[in-house]
C-alpha cells in the first residue's frame, strides 16, 4: 500500500489484541460523561466493539467504535475521538478533540517551513503562528521535547517517541493562556507518523496493541 487506508469495521475471527483493544474502549466509554438524557440508558458489559483501522506497512490499529475515522487527504487521516466542529478540515483547524495519522506525504513537509519531518522538531507544517488547537482565540507555540524515547507498536516495532511542551498564548499580548503537550509517535521505516494535541485516553495502548500482517 502506498497510502494510508481506513478500513470499515469488521467483527469476524478477533485475535486476542482485538479483545485487548475491546477492553480498552469499554474502559473508554465508562471514561467518558453520558449526555443528560442518556444517563442509565446504556448498560456496558466487560468489553466494547473495536474498529480495525488499517494502515500501511500492514499495521492494524484497534480503536473504540465510538471514534470517527475521517481521510483529510492523501496520507492524512484525522480520527475524531469526542466533540468536532469540523472534522473534515485540515491539519490545524482548531476546536476538534482528535488525532492525527499521517504518511510519506505529509511527513515529508511536517517541520516548520515545510522540510521533512525527523523527529528532531516537532510536527509543524506551517510558517506562522497556528491556531490552539483548543480555542481558536488563541495561538499556539511548541517548545521544547520534555520526553524522548521508544514505545511499542504491536509486536517486534518500536516507534521514537517524542512529548513536545506547548502553550496556547494571547495574539494581543503573547501572555499564555494554557498549557498542554503534543505527543508523537513516529515508525520511520514504515512511515507512519501519530500526533496527538489533545493528551487523548487509551491512544497509547492502542498503539502498542497493534497488530502487524
Amino acid at each position: 500500500m502506498t497510502d494510508l487506508q481506513a478500513a470499515a469495521p469488521t467483527f469476524g475471527r478477533m485475535s486476542k489484541r482485538y479483545l485487548a483493544v475491546a477492553a480498552l474502549a469499554a474502559a473508554t466509554l465508562l471514561a467518558a460523561p453520558l449526555p443528560a438524557n442518556a444517563a442509565g440508558a446504556t448498560t456496558l458489559t466487560s468489553a466494547a466493539p473495536a474498529q480495525p483501522l488499517k494502515l500501511r506497512g500492514g499495521l492494524t490499529l484497534y480503536l473504540p467504535i465510538r471514534w470517527k475515522v475521517y481521510r483529510v487527504g492523501s496520507d492524512w487521516i484525522r480520527v475524531v475521538t469526542g466533540k468536532c466542529a469540523k472534522p473534515e478540515k485540515g491539519y490545524g483547524t482548531p476546536e476538534c478533540d482528535s488525532f492525527w495519522v499521517l504518511g510519506p506525504k505529509a511527513i515529508k513537509q511536517g517541520n516548520e517551513l515545510f522540510r521533512p519531518y525527523d523527529g528532531e522538531e516537532p510536527f509543524y507544517p506551517a510558517t506562522d503562528v497556528q491556531l490552539c488547537p483548543h480555542n481558536r482565540k488563541w495561538g499556539q507555540v511548541v517548545g521544547a521535547a520534555r520526553s524522548k524515547g521508544l514505545r511499542q507498536v504491536g509486536p517486534g516495532h518500536k516507534a521514537a517517541y517524542r512529548e513536545w511542551k506547548a502553550t496556547c498564548v494571547s495574539y494581543s499580548g503573547g501572555g499564555v493562556k494554557s498549557r498542554y503537550v503534543q505527543r508523537e509517535w513516529y515508525l520511520p521505516t514504515t512511515k507512519i507518523l501519530v500526533v496527538d494535541q489533545w493528551n487523548t485516553p487509551g491512544l497509547a495502548d492502542a498503539l502498542k496493541h497493534a497488530d502487524w500482517n
